[in-house]
């Protein structure tokens, strides 16, 4: 039990570290590390995409717990660069949208598939994220320092739903219901999302 209660510490430790972050941006050049940064908490559907990742790969186990967020954030990247290329990528709200859905539909389901299969997955629909990211840099940031920023976001974003997943797995019989509840959760705002009405 305290080992559970110091997990879901963690676990709300480092989803509370995007707000600590946003309390001291910087300016100048720093500015632009920390609105890459704020991006991505900026919005309910990224923290939702973002945690539902992360808890999925909590599922998974093994090496999709390092492979999948990796993953998510290496296509992030690749799809901010389009983004602040300004190359079109078509249905980027409705990609991420659906991926609020489908990734917390995963989680509800507990779905536990192979782990190139969630890579591809979840690649997939951070290309979307990372597109989204990218085109709505600041036109004074810096490129870099905005990517290295939104990564950075997103990987802790990651690191909180994996933590919420391992607390989830070490509550016993009703880990498996409250699963089922947060990610049905999830996919249920997806949809608020993607109908306008969240």
């Amino acid at each position: 039990m305290k080992a559970a209660i110091k997990s879901g510490l963690l676990a709300l430790a480092a989803a509370a570290l995007p707000a600590v972050a946003h309390a001291h941006p910087g300016v100048g050049a720093a500015g632009s590390l920390a609105h890459g940064f704020m991006h991505p908490v900026g919005g309910l559907d990224h923290i939702l995409a973002m945690v539902a990742a992360g808890t999925f790969a909590s599922i998974i186990g093994g090496r999709a717990l390092w492979l999948v967020p990796a993953s998510f954030v290496l296509m992030m990247a690749a799809g901010g660069a389009l983004g602040i290329e300004g190359i079109a990528v078509p249905f980027v709200e409705i990609g991420i949208a659906a991926s609020v859905i489908v990734l917390g539909l995963a989680v509800a389901l507990r779905w536990n598939p192979p782990t190139a299969v969630a890579m591809g997955v979840v690649s997939l629909f951070a290309i979307f994220h990372g597109h989204a990211h990218g085109a709505e840099m600041p036109m004074d940031a810096s490129g870099l320092q905005y990517a290295l920023g939104f990564m950075a976001a997103t990987a802790l974003l990651h690191v909180a739903g994996i933590g919420l997943g391992f607390v989830l797995g070490r509550v016993g019989v009703k880990s498996h219901v409250a699963t089922q509840l947060g990610g049905s959760a999830m996919a249920l705002a997806g949809l608020g999302i993607m109908t306008g009405v969240l």
